[in-house]
């Protein structure tokens, strides 16, 4: 007789609620003191410990097929390399709740891009995009990410994966 066993399934923890402090300050880093997040246009529509996302909305500046009216694939990669950012610092902001929201800010500022990989998928042809992004694995010294860039109507146009430096 064959022999079963049970697979045991743990609740996962449930993820920290970031405070509004937090919240504050890692969207004034994003959106303002990281100048080329203005040019992009990126704006956080969700900071959460566990997935981060955001909105491009398409201008004529970020044209890179002018007969076509296509997003720059410039604007898509650098798009996503900025979410993978973003899901780190939140993912670490989430580790260290045990201190105080403006010491967790600080953390920051060892960030960089190791790695990336972008798959362009379909063209970026839309009046808005959506950016979200997610850690797989958050070390002592690297991260892992993956991130997905889609159209207004939720359409995969491009999927990437990186790896960052965090100490």
């Amino acid at each position: 007789m064959q022999s079963m066993t049970k697979h045991l399934t743990h609740a996962p923890h449930p993820a920290p609620e970031f405070e509004e402090e937090f919240i504050t300050g890692l969207t004034a880093i994003f959106e303002e003191k990281i100048v080329f997040n203005q040019v992009l246009g990126l704006k956080i529509t969700s900071l959460r410990p566990e997935r981060v996302t955001a909105r491009i909305d398409m201008r004529p500046e970020l044209v890179g097929h002018y007969a076509y009216n296509r997003l720059h694939g410039g604007v898509i990669s650098a798009g996503l390399d900025a979410m993978g950012g973003l899901a780190v610092m939140a993912a670490l902001g989430a580790r260290h709740m045990d201190e105080a929201p403006l010491q967790r800010l600080h953390r920051f500022a060892k960030l960089g891009t190791i790695d990336l990989r972008v798959d362009y998928l379909r063209p970026g042809i839309s009046d808005h995009f959506e950016l979200r992004a997610e850690v797989l694995r958050l070390g002592s010294r690297v991260a892992s990410t993956r991130m997905e860039f889609l159209g207004a109507d939720g359409t995969l146009f491009s999927t990437a994966a990186a790896a960052y430096i965090v100490s």
